[in-house]
């Protein structure tokens, strides 16, 4: 009995570790000059690109962002909806 229980217990440790590491691996970071501020986005200018950004109440120092200041910024990229649409069709054949 205590060998299945030590077992679980690292099987759910091991199991946590690679999902934290998951969730680690999928966070990126910009840094750049911030454009503009706006309510719930700010846009920062990258040099060659600008990105906007758009913020919830979760979003950490978001009420300190002042254009022209430069800032790193850590975020994810998530999906929040995918539709299908069939396979894609394969180009015609050209004879």
């Amino acid at each position: 009995m205590r060998k299945q229980t030590l077992a679980l217990v690292l099987a759910g440790t091991m199991l946590g570790g690679v999902l934290g590491w998951a969730a680690a691996a999928a966070s990126y970071q910009k840094t750049g000059t911030v454009k503009e501020v706006s309510g719930d986005s700010f846009t920062l200018d990258l040099g060659k690109e600008a990105w906007r950004f758009y913020t919830d109440g979760g979003t950490q120092g978001k009420d300190a962002l002042k254009v022209g200041d430069k800032v790193t910024v850590t975020y994810k990229q998530v999906a929040t909806k995918i539709e299908g649409k069939g396979a894609a069709k394969a180009p015609a054949k050209k004879k």
